[in-house]
């Protein structure tokens, strides 16, 4: 009997993974998108349908439209709803509008105006990324039953060697990665960020030219969008009436300097707009809302090489408490429109640490973020709250 010589069955290979990294046909990919209105989201939403996924389209009506705190420019306002959903029209995918208006005032707002009341500089956007988008709608993408939501934001999502990582964008003057470092782990898992390799806002307006896209000339949104003019004292007196009562500015020697009208009037590091006549350049230092107080001295004073820091999100390989010998080293964001500067952070329980500056940092005030990032290269690692110790 002659022996038959079997050939191995060849190697099937994995299939390709798509470029929001499943490995299934775009088509058999449902991806929600959280679409604001502006030409960010709308570039998102439009390139995944053209590619071919099975998009789904959602806008969050976050706030009161009416006079009292709808402002031209805002995002999630009357005007971006009609225009997300003739993107929407246009590209031919669905799209809902929900109403989040509740949830945002008890989840953002009301937390900004307490916040404000207590002499903080709080940040409402990174609240609302945390709290409203990336939780409540991100749950409300999980149970359409897509594979992942999209969004408008310049960060970029790698898979790294561990898990999926979290890097700054490509463009440095776009880059918003000081306002998503409370992004989780398992939220992470879950995102996807189709603009954070673009090398500038213009490529992006010259994919929603070529989309033919009603928005692709629309202005940036400005300052938070529940805030009409950027006067936050005028929407806290509104949230909360007979918020604005007055009290004295002191110099930190204790000498009273003059009267204010109001702690949520200022904000620390502010110069401009004392009241309290020429001399030394004085600096607002402190505020002190029980005693209603807005405490003064000279620019040194607002200087500082310790942060610290709470309720601290650690995106980093090993566990955050497992830090080396003279904590972790870093460098660190303290205001969003300032460069990464090195520190070293000593973490002093779970998720609260005690942030060494190596240089000494200026207006560093309580409510603030400080997000933290490698050494080297473009990686997020986290981020926590500034609070007063």
């Amino acid at each position: 009997m002659t022996d038959i010589q079997t050939q191995p069955a060849p190697a099937t290979s994995a299939p390709a993974k798509n470029s929001l990294g499943f490995a299934k046909p775009p088509s058999q990919t449902r991806v929600v998108v959280a679409m604001s209105g502006g030409v960010d989201s709308s570039v998102v939403a439009a390139q995944l349908a053209e590619e071919g996924y099975d998009v789904v389209g959602v806008t969050l009506q976050l706030y009161d439209h009416g006079a009292a705190l709808a402002k031209k420019g805002a995002c999630c306002a009357g005007r971006d709803i009609h225009d997300a959903r003739r993107v929407a029209e246009e590209m031919g995918f669905p799209h809902y509008v929900l109403d989040y208006e509740n949830r945002f005032k008890e989840s953002v707002i009301d937390e900004f105006a307490d916040a404000y009341l207590a002499g903080a500089t709080p940040v409402p956007c990174i609240r609302c990324n945390e709290r409203v988008k990336f939780r409540d709608l991100l749950e409300t993408a999980r149970d359409l039953d897509a594979d992942c939501m999209a969004t408008g934001h310049y960060i970029q999502r790698f898979e790294g060697a561990e898990k999926a990582e979290l890097h700054q964008a490509a463009d440095p003057t776009r880059d918003q990665s000081y306002f998503l470092f409370s992004t989780t782990q398992e939220q992470l898992d879950y995102l996807r960020f189709p603009l954070g390799h673009l090398a500038s806002k213009e490529e992006t307006r010259a994919l929603a030219r070529r989309y033919g896209l009603p928005v692709a000339d629309k202005p940036d949104s400005q300052d938070i969008c529940f805030v009409p003019n950027g006067s936050y004292a005028a929407v806290i007196e509104k949230l909360r009436p007979g918020a604005a009562d007055p009290g004295e500015i002191v110099h930190l020697d204790g000498q009273v300097l003059g009267q204010h009208k109001g702690v949520i009037h200022y904000t620390i590091g502010q110069r401009r707009g004392l009241g309290i006549g020429g001399g030394t350049p004085l600096f607002v230092v402190k505020l002190d809302p029980d005693a209603r107080q807005v405490i003064v001295g000279p620019k040194e004073a607002l200087a500082t090489t310790t942060v610290p820091v709470k309720e601290i999100n650690w995106l980093g390989d090993t566990p955050f408490q497992e830090a080396p010998a003279g904590g972790w080293p870093l460098e660190v964001k303290v205001r969003s429109t300032r460069p990464p500067k090195e520190a070293r952070v000593h973490p002093t329980g779970p998720d609260t640490a005690l942030v060494e500056l190596l240089e000494p940092e200026e207006g560093i005030a309580p409510g603030q973020a400080c997000v933290f990032y490698a050494p080297e290269g473009s990686r997020v690692l986290g981020g926590g709250w500034i609070h007063r110790g």
